[in-house]
């Protein structure tokens, strides 16, 4: 497939932005049940609101390169009951209001008990907009896996673990953040968050490792042959049937070579996972927050060369017949 760099901002973007909310909101549990001590600075959680809200509509606007019309944008959610598109395109907004929301609720400081728990925990207004908003959060992440997980025809995306993968590279470039972010401002959680980061990073790098040895090993259901209906076994293709380009070779495959491809999938490994880890085992105990900047970057030039190779490593059918230039 041909990668979209507007798809790829939107993905990448709108994934780190919900892992930081998920981070923010895991921080302030922890906290809530004295689990770890509380954030020394009040602005922690609406810094990472305003944060993962801007990352939020910045993914939107890159989304909208992608689309001939879109002034039609709004008809994409018509088909909400069978189109995982048309559910991104609703849940998207809900999330960008309730992180909204969740961080005003921080800002007029609504953290009063409305009620208790049978154990005594108060539970106020931030924890129940919290909540609500990890449901939306983890929808969004099925939604946009979905998208690409459920095109049968697409065998390389047609798998649980699109979907997981989708999950764990936000959720890790997300907690990343948070610990920049708690490293910045000082807080007592860094080492929390830079330790979830960590975890998070390993997890999504065996996910990611387990999909592209599971793609190396896909035999496809389609070959010249079955393409044409010829069992032939000689059936040799010189040309696609026309001397120039076409929306078919534009838009289904990336025309870059098998070693450009393979160097992208060395060099996503190293800036997703690898550098990562090493400078976020480098900031454990460290008072600085350099490290965490270098590895909040890194990672997302990693990200982008991920999504890069995910589409790329998609193999549409129709390339059976347009895959050579006359």
């Amino acid at each position: 497939m041909h990668p979209a760099f507007s798809v790829i901002f939107l993905t990448t973007l709108i994934g780190a932005a919900q892992g930081l909310f998920l981070a923010l909101f895991t921080g302030q549990m922890f906290t809530h049940f004295k689990l770890m001590p509380e954030q020394s600075d009040p602005n922690f959680y609406i810094i990472g609101s305003i944060i993962a809200v801007v990352l939020l509509v910045l993914g939107l606007f890159a989304s909208m390169f992608h689309l001939g019309h879109p002034e039609r944008a709004w008809r994409s959610a018509m088909q909400w009951r069978t189109s995982w598109l048309s559910r991104e395109v609703i849940v998207l907004p809900a999330v960008i209001i309730s992180i909204a929301i969740y961080g005003l609720a921080h800002y007029f400081n609504l953290t009063y008990p409305l009620f208790e728990t049978p154990g005594g925990t108060g539970i106020d207004a931030t924890i129940i907009v919290g909540l609500i908003t990890t449901m939306l959060t983890y929808a969004l992440f099925v939604c946009t896996g979905m998208i690409y997980a459920c095109m049968r025809f697409l065998q390389e995306w047609h798998s649980p673990l699109t979907v997981i993968n989708f999950i764990l590279l936000g959720t890790a470039s997300g907690f990343t953040l948070a610990a920049l972010l708690s490293g910045w401002l000082r807080t007592e959680l860094t080492n929390f968050y830079v330790t979830w980061a960590i975890t998070f990073t390993l997890l999504a790098f065996i996910f990611r490792l387990a999909s592209v040895i599971r793609n190396k090993k896909i035999t496809p259901k389609s070959d010249l042959r079955s393409a044409i209906g010829i069992r032939h076994p000689g059936v040799v293709q010189i040309t696609q049937g026309f001397i120039g380009g076409s929306f078919n070779t534009r838009e289904y495959f990336h025309g870059a070579t098998q070693s450009f491809i393979r160097n992208i999938k060395y060099i996503f490994f190293i800036f997703l996972f690898f550098i990562p880890l090493v400078l976020l085992v480098m900031s454990l105990g460290s008072s600085g927050y350099m490290l965490l900047l270098v590895a909040v970057l890194v990672q997302y030039l990693g990200l982008l060369a991920e999504r890069w190779y995910f589409f790329a490593d998609a193999k549409h059918p129709q390339n059976l017949y347009y895959q050579n230039m006359a």
